[in-house]
């Protein structure tokens, strides 16, 4: 019997994706379940399985080629036999690196590099199982090149290089997202700074238990999503979305949490974070990024969100303002922390503090709301037991 591969449903906010590369060519025998080809959507990368046993007898979509939710992908044929045995591709001999290294490349990220001059062999692949992927060879060219061991080939005085590099993906879907943010929310930020000695006391204190108990690092991410938590609760709005004309009030805390992979920026959600354990935050966080690492995040990881936390403090940043993730009406921004001084009962004292950006949306949201809501976050992380308490 013939059967068609077909895109698996997408998203609503998901339209099409491109084909990445076929693992499998025609003639050759497929199990049930088993991984026949990727597709690259703007959000997360999709594995397409074999939906029985039997042998692949027709490609439709070739690689590269956008696709939509249920188009048909390819045709497998669940009564044939294999046509001689396909090869079942004997080991490569260990002294031809080179020629796995090119199997390793996805087509696009092949294209470029042969466009850029940027030598795939040479690249650890991000994608999955080591592949190469487009934005490797795009992070690779964009990267001023290591001294060869030859000579390099003199540039021309007063040359003016330039590189033209096609956006990803999902680059092209943050940016259209943050374009739209900007256009459609009335966006203000309001500052403030955070104490974060006894957040730091606590963790050193605890850290070792805590990993021994528990098994996952004590961090300090989960300490501001409980402070957010917490403030969201007392100021309601502020964990509401805008819908048309109505502002809908949002009973449950699906806080969305920024991570960096290497496709780019996602931000995988922690439902109904009130609920959750600090450990239970930790292990999810840590998950989260292991699989934006692998590029296994998965279209649920990072739908909804009612709140987003966004840490550029990793970078080094001092301060910024951050951009509301839509439809979401506020995002608090974390920074970095550095000894500066402060008065305390008078004196002046060194303390390691924080700045803390909350930008929100000026349509439903007043100054006075929002600055609560800081302050309400700033509170709870410099008197912890407060969370403990529910003040």
């Amino acid at each position: 019997m013939i059967i068609d591969v077909k895109v698996p449903m997408l998203s609503e906010s998901v339209s099409e994706g491109t084909l990445l590369e076929w693992k499998k060519k025609v003639g050759e025998a497929v199990a049930r379940d088993e991984i026949l080809i990727d597709i690259e959507t703007d959000k997360v990368v999709l594995e397409v399985p074999s939906p029985q046993a039997g042998v692949l007898v027709e490609i439709i979509a070739q690689n590269g080629e956008t696709v939509a939710a249920e188009q048909v992908l390819a045709r497998i044929d669940t009564a044939a036999t294999a046509s001689a045995e396909a090869p079942a591709a004997a080991p490569a001999p260990e002294a031809a690196p080179a020629a796995a290294q090119t199997n390793a490349a996805m087509p696009a990220a092949a294209k470029l590099a042969a466009e850029t001059g940027v030598d795939v062999n040479a690249l650890q692949g991000s994608g999955r199982d080591g592949r190469v992927l487009k934005e490797d060879v795009q992070n690779a060219a964009a990267k001023p090149a290591a001294a060869p061991a030859a000579a390099p080939a003199p540039v021309p005085a007063g040359a003016r290089p330039e590189q033209r590099v096609p956006m990803s993906r999902l680059r092209a879907r943050v940016a259209e997202r943050l374009l739209a943010s900007q256009q459609e929310n009335a966006i203000l930020t309001t500052f403030n700074e955070v104490n974060m000695k006894p957040i730091m006391d606590l963790r050193a204190k605890y850290k070792e238990k805590f990993e021994k108990e528990h098994g996952v690092k004590l961090g300090f991410m989960s300490f501001f999503v409980k402070a957010a938590v917490a403030a969201l609760k007392k100021y309601p709005v502020v964990n509401a979305s805008v819908d048309g004309s109505d502002i809908v009030y949002h009973g449950y805390f699906d806080i969305g949490i920024a991570i960096g992979s290497p496709r780019g920026l996602v931000v995988p959600i922690l439902r109904d974070a009130d609920q959750m354990s600090i450990a239970d935050i930790e292990q999810a966080i840590v998950d989260y990024a292991k699989k934006a690492k692998d590029g296994k995040i998965a279209l649920e990881d990072l739908t909804g969100g009612t709140f987003s936390i966004t840490n550029g403090g990793t970078f080094g940043s001092m301060m910024s303002t951050p951009i509301i993730n839509p439809p979401q009406s506020a995002i608090l921004g974390m920074h970095a922390t550095k000894e500066r001084a402060v008065v305390e009962n008078g004196q002046v004292v060194v303390r390691p503090m924080m700045y803390l950006a909350l930008s929100y949306d000026h349509r439903i949201i007043d100054g006075r709301e929002a600055v609560l809501t800081l302050v309400a976050i700033k509170d709870a992380l410099e008197d912890p037991a407060r969370l403990l308490l529910d003040l």
